[in-house]
């Protein structure tokens, strides 16, 4: 193996090869010696186009093949958006970096540039989110929600052709994908909490890779990696994956965390929310702390009636 070469895995939609791009880009601003050759890779989530994501189940749905190609040395590293990634890793590998975090909140995206106040129940929303879903739904109960999937692209087009009258997107695909015109609103997190690391770039790897660690060192981002060890931290605890109304969102100030989460049931009905605030040292307690608070409030009833239900 050439020591000077990096393969990094990633799926081949726009977004992520942006996202495996930008991880090239910045390998190559710090060690413009190596060469970094990309591989795409389909995983089980760009396949399965037409059952919605909660019927699917979540581990590693947009990570397993890639994570197998890390295992057999096929690839050196993959790149995931980091909310698709599961907070226990497989055997062997392990986050090995993250870049500087983009726009963490979701985005309105409406044919005829209305905002979520302007929307009623005669319109037709689309989300693949269960988080989504309850966020939507607490805020009007008479909304009609549907279901899409598809890359960002796929799903602009769906709109266009008359599936909805408008959707909630990550708004940091979309302003990866220079398609910030789509977006009508940009939405208040105590709306629609966003999903646990949204907005962040991943770079999973081995854990014995030494050669890997140390370029991956020089381009990890230490306050994104701060805010997702509480993030990671609050998600774990809970016990919610990327398909159950979990979120939160942290904010740093200096030596500061504070982290604002929340648990759901899918109609909205009820709706636990709580903040935590602790040492950026302490990141990861903080986010365990929050977690804890949540389930003494009855989270961990909310989110065994929902996996009952899917």
């Amino acid at each position: 193996m050439n020591k000077n070469i990096i393969r990094i895995g990633t799926r081949g939609s726009q977004l992520a090869l942006y996202q495996a791009s930008l991880a090239k880009k910045l390998l190559l601003e710090k060690f413009p010696e190596v060469i970094v050759e990309i591989t795409i890779i389909k995983t089980k989530g760009d396949k399965i186009l037409d059952v919605a994501l909660s019927k699917i189940g979540d581990k590693g749905l947009f990570t397993k093949e890639l994570e197998t190609a890390l295992l057999e040395n096929e690839v050196d590293i993959a790149v995931h958006s980091l909310k698709d990634l599961p907070t226990t890793l497989p055997e062997g590998l392990k986050l090995g970096a993250v870049l500087e975090r983009g726009e963490f909140r979701d985005a309105l995206v409406c044919k005829n540039g209305r905002n979520l106040s302007e929307l009623t129940e005669n319109d037709v929303i689309a989300t693949s989110s269960l988080r989504r879903q309850a966020g939507l739904l607490r805020h009007n109960k008479n909304f009609k929600i549907v279901d899409i999937r598809g890359n960002v692209e796929t799903r602009l087009r769906k709109m266009e052709d008359g599936y909805c009258d408008a959707m909630i997107m990550a708004a940091a695909g979309l302003q990866r994908l220079n398609l910030e015109k789509y977006i009508t609103e940009i939405i208040d997190p105590e709306v629609i909490i966003p999903a646990t690391s949204q907005g962040v770039i991943a770079i999973e790897s081995r854990n014995d890779d030494n050669r890997i660690d140390s370029f991956l060192s020089e381009i990890n981002h230490q306050v994104t990696w701060k805010a997702i060890e509480a993030e990671r931290g609050f998600l774990r605890k809970i016990e919610g994956g990327c398909q159950v109304p979990v979120g939160c969102f942290t904010k740093t100030d200096g030596n500061s965390i504070s982290i604002t989460g929340f648990v759901a049931a899918i109609d909205g009905t009820e709706y636990l929310s709580d903040s935590e605030t602790g040492l950026l040292e302490n990141a990861g307690p903080t986010g365990i702390k929050l977690a804890e608070k949540l389930i003494a409030k009855g989270a961990g009833r909310i989110l065994s009636d929902i996996r009952q239900q899917h």
